[in-house]
């Protein structure tokens, strides 16, 4: 590689913080370095959902890597109309089937770690990557653009960069740090909210999460639904959805219980309104484990259809399901935030990943352009802002409102629900991020514009 442009920092080496550089590798002229807390690159939990929306995003990586993820996923790529979730109220003696929800293509449906891998051996060798390297706080100079930031890591080591993004998650590093910085110079009131942002807060949603032998389901009911096909079991403050995974060796199950009154709140950025922190079975913990009879208890009043699955449960976690509040920003000076550390949100639509794969692939499309120099990547960061953070911010809320409809927790007629679903979930398959993209490159190749 010839001298870079300039060096970029991607704080994390989940889905978002590997899909960025695998992006950025595309421009010979930028250096990327990944820098992973873990001692080594793995993706931890259990299924990972790519709708369509999404997924045509990967596919601008090439046929190659296309190939790779539609082997893991075991389906081929469609934009057809096609059956997608089959919706049943099921707190009842007999449950009832309310809707099969058709989306125009399938949800793609991957191990994590299968997921996790594909993009870890699409990685360049000019990426350098750097396990068992914590952020704890980070340093840049507003005054001087040419100054490198400064990282410091929990064993005591430092690196520099030019660019910093965080994609470390929830628990982030850098969105403290940033929103510290964005919240000096304001009023008492303005520094207080943006403050308010720092933490994660428990959204009122606890999550039960397995997977399922196949085997053992298919010697128990042969031909029991969600070895085929995706459902969705609901009831009121409580539901769950099982679906095969990894070529129908697994059922995938993620169940939910909802208490409204934080629910409701989970985004509104307000240091005035106290919220509680999560208190039950994980010693206030934000995932804990769960013996089978533990994990079944919010079900054990559903149909009998339901009751076949959860009697197939082993073992599971309880997940506190957090989230970040609406942010003020996402970037300031040359670092931005992206993923879970920039819009954490409820699991609800299945678009957490979806959401940081977008992030990235605008991130690194503005950030890669040809106009975009050291002294002009301040303003690469402002348009991903402006870009992303409307779309992203609304996509948790329709999210969260998914889950709520699931639960029963909104007024609207049985009859009408399924209707009400779709239409909220409907942007994941019928609109594209390339508008967006057109946008961000005309907005890089303006300078006339005042983004500010």
């Amino acid at each position: 590689m010839s001298t870079p442009k300039f060096r970029i920092a991607i704080c994390g080496g989940g889905v978002g913080g590997l899909t960025l550089a695998v992006a950025l590798s595309r421009y010979q002229d930028i250096a990327v370095d990944v820098y992973e807390a873990a001692q080594t690159f793995c993706e931890i939990g259990a299924g990972v959902g790519v709708w369509p929306r999404a997924f045509k995003v990967l596919r601008k990586f090439g046929p190659d890597l296309e190939q790779q993820l539609l082997q893991r996923c075991g389906y081929e790529y469609t934009e057809e109309y096609v059956p997608a979730i089959k919706n049943r109220k099921s707190d009842q003696a007999v449950g009832i089937e309310l809707s099969d929800m058709m989306t125009k293509g399938k949800l793609m449906r991957f191990h994590r770690a299968d997921f996790h891998g594909v993009l870890l051996s699409y990685l360049p060798p000019s990426c350098t990557m750097h396990n068992a390297k914590r952020l704890i706080s980070y340093t840049q100079s507003l005054e001087d653009r040419n100054s490198p930031i400064t990282l410091t890591f929990k064993d005591g080591s430092t690196a520099t960069c030019d660019v910093l993004i965080g994609a470390d998650g929830i628990k982030s590093s850098v969105r403290p740090c940033m929103l510290r910085e964005l919240a000096e110079g304001m009023d008492p009131d303005e520094n207080e909210s943006v403050l308010s942002c720092i933490n994660p807060v428990w959204s009122g949603v606890t999550a039960y999460r397995t997977l399922i032998s196949a085997e053992k389901l298919r010697a128990r009911c042969p031909d029991h639904r969600v070895l085929r096909e995706f459902t969705q079991y609901m009831g009121k403050n409580a539901y769950f959805a099982a679906y095969p995974i990894s070529h129908g060796q697994y059922v995938n199950f993620a169940g939910f219980t909802l208490e409204r009154d934080l629910v409701d709140t989970a985004y509104q950025a307000d240091a005035g309104i106290p919220r509680p922190s999560f208190e039950g079975k994980t010693d206030n913990e934000w995932v804990g484990e769960l013996t089978a009879e533990q994990f079944v208890e919010p079900f054990k009043d559903f149909e009998e259809d339901a009751q076949h699955v959860l009697e197939c449960v082993d073992r599971g976690t309880l997940w506190a399901v957090h989230t970040v509040k609406t942010l003020p920003s996402t970037n300031f000076g040359q670092v931005a935030i992206m993923g879970d550390a920039a819009h954490a949100m409820a699991p609800f639509q299945g678009s957490g990943a979806g959401q940081s794969i977008e992030d990235a692939y605008l991130l690194a499309t503005v950030l890669g352009h040809k106009a975009t120099t050291l002294e002009t990547v301040h303003k690469a960061l402002v348009i991903y802002d402006k870009l992303r953070r409307p779309f992203s911010s609304n996509v948790a809320l329709r999210s969260m409102r998914g889950g709520q409809l699931c639960a029963f927790q909104e007024e609207v007629p049985l009859h009408e629900l399924g209707d009400m679903i779709t239409k909220n979930w409907e942007w994941a398959w019928l609109t594209e991020l390339d508008d967006a993209l057109e946008e961000s490159v005309r907005l890089v190749e303006d300078g006339s514009i005042n983004l500010n």
